[in-house]
């Protein structure tokens, strides 16, 4: 009997450690999933087969967490280099026999389902960029600074070409963000600076017309109020009628009334804005900031330069996402096509978001058994 009972105290111990995961991350997250159904019931006209498919998604993808949660950091970091060359390898793959829609070639036809390989960059990008520093000096000297940015401008301005420009954004963000986390001299980052500004016309002359219009609209919304200015008037609109405390949920106009375009994707915050009010959206920006702190606090403790600059990279990429994509519905940032992590309907962007916090869940976990 003694046998007995000590076999089933050691499962239920196997069974802990195995499921170990981090609390307050892993509440954040949820906390902001359920404000994110919650805001897209109402968003979507309470379209209940929308809010399924979102539902099981982030079921899925909450599996994916706990799995990836699992593998030791170590192993992350002998896949890296392979990942990182099979997501690129997607990539091309998408320019030449992608499937193309609304105008766009970015999916890849796997029979039972599309899948845009463009997202899995979001995280093979930083893991690439951080198993290279791993045994670097840091900060990096000019010839390793080189290196990096080429890992994260080719696949950048490859999904540039598809054209997806806001995944682009965001695939440059998780790469910048290690980068910058990696320390840069005071010289470095002023050349940067001024290489900036020199081919910046340069990129004005490649980018499409519709690009070139969101920028033009950003510095002027009403030339053109009723076409390219549209999105981000109404958007305002919405976010300046919510007032305080917003006009309650399920209340609001600019949505159900079909002004505010994309109000279940890139516009949702605006949503958010009007019917919950200043109130509500700074809750949604304290879960924002929760998160992000949350996950710069486990970067800190990691044990190695790899798993440090792989969660910091993790975090502020997506801090920079929800902030960007705020700005833009705001009138502060052009319109970019960034969707509001977490809370935006969508299915590969989700899944890969959620995956990334596995990662962090893991270096955390991996702390605390070395510590023991």
């Amino acid at each position: 009997m003694l046998e007995f009972k000590t076999y089933r105290l050691f499962s239920r111990q196997k069974v802990k450690d195995f499921f170990q995961i981090d609390k307050p991350l892993f509440i954040g997250i949820l906390s902001l999933v359920i404000i994110g159904l919650v805001i897209l019931y109402s968003a979507s006209n309470q379209n209940i087969e929308l809010i399924s498919k979102q539902a099981i998604r982030m079921f899925f993808a909450f599996i994916i967490m706990i799995l990836f949660a699992q593998i030791p950091p170590s192993i992350y970091k002998i896949w890296a280099p392979w990942i990182f060359t099979i997501a690129l390898s997607f990539i091309i793959a998408v320019l030449i026999i992608g499937v193309v829609g609304k105008g766009a070639q970015r999916w890849l036809n796997l029979w039972l389902f599309q899948f845009q390989p463009s997202e899995l960059m979001k995280l093979a990008v930083p893991l690439m960029l951080a198993w290279y520093l791993d045994d670097k000096s840091l900060p990096p000297s000019f010839f390793h600074l080189s290196v990096l940015l080429a890992i994260v401008l080719i696949p950048t301005l490859l999904v540039v070409k598809q054209p997806d420009l806001g995944t682009a954004l965001l695939i440059a963000i998780s790469g910048f963000s290690v980068i910058l986390l990696a320390g840069i001299s005071a010289r470095l980052l002023l050349l940067g600076s001024l290489l900036i500004l020199v081919i910046a016309p340069i990129g004005w002359h490649f980018m499409h017309d519709y690009q070139k219009l969101r920028v033009l609209t950003f510095l002027n919304p009403e030339r053109d109020p009723l076409g390219a200015g549209y999105h981000i008037i109404q958007s305002k609109i919405a976010i300046g009628a919510g007032g305080f405390f917003g006009k309650g949920w399920l209340q609001g106009t600019q949505s159900h009334l079909q002004f505010l375009p994309e109000h279940t994707t890139d516009f949702i915050f605006a949503v958010c804005g009007e019917e919950f009010g200043l109130m509500g959206s700074i809750v949604l920006l304290i879960l924002y900031f929760w998160i992000t702190a949350r996950g710069f606090y486990i970067s800190m403790k990691a044990q190695d330069t790899f798993s440090r600059l792989l969660g910091g990279g993790l975090s502020l990429s997506f801090f920079i996402a929800a902030f960007v994509n705020i700005g833009m519905v705001s009138g502060l940032l052009p319109v970019v096509g960034v969707p509001l992590p977490l809370i935006s309907y969508g299915g590969t962007s989700l899944i890969t978001l959620i995956a990334g916090f596995g990662i962090l869940m893991s270096i955390q976990t991996h702390r605390k058994l070395v510590g023991n």
